[in-house]
């Protein structure tokens, strides 16, 4: 059974799923629904449309240079079968996959930690800022003793600097 790869989208096609087209030079795209295909017949570039593989790869959003990415490639080479061979295949793409999914997840990991410090830190110079809309008086009070500490540090480090 032998998987494709969309042309458009980069998701698997299954044998008997998607459609393919064929160019006048031969060269044949495969879709795996008529989303794509559509938007192939539009021209529009998979690096710019959200929703592609192509794009979270350009946008870096996902892992695009790793060597479990390399096991993913196509290969042409036909080799007799011999059941030994197979099984330790097997393991080995069970293995690969599991590696694969580890360091997808630490690489989200990373990717999306310095996103939540800069959301605390604007949230923090929001309620700074605007700490006269702040309700509790106990909470308001400790606010402004926050904000009067810290005035004079960044003033130190400006003479410094």
């Amino acid at each position: 059974m032998r998987l494709e790869k969309c042309f458009f989208c980069s998701s698997t096609v299954y044998p008997g799923h998607g459609m393919m087209f064929v160019r006048n030079d031969a060269k044949q795209f495969r879709f795996c629904r008529s989303k794509c295909h559509k938007n192939f017949k539009m021209k529009r570039n998979p690096r710019k449309v959200k929703w592609t593989k192509a794009f979270r790869a350009a946008a870096g959003k996902e892992m695009t240079v790793d060597q479990t990415l390399e096991f993913e490639k196509r290969r042409n080479v036909p080799v007799r079968y011999d059941r030994e061979l197979m099984a330790t295949t097997i393991k080995a793409m069970k293995r690969i996959q599991e590696i694969k999914a580890k360091r997808e997840r630490v690489f989200a990991k990373k990717r999306l930690q310095g996103r939540r410090e800069q959301e605390k830190s604007a949230a923090l110079k929001l309620v700074q800022k605007n700490v006269e809309l702040v309700q509790t008086p106990a909470l308001r009070q400790r606010l402004l003793e926050k904000k009067v500490v810290a005035a004079p540090a960044t003033a130190r480090d400006v003479e410094m600097a």
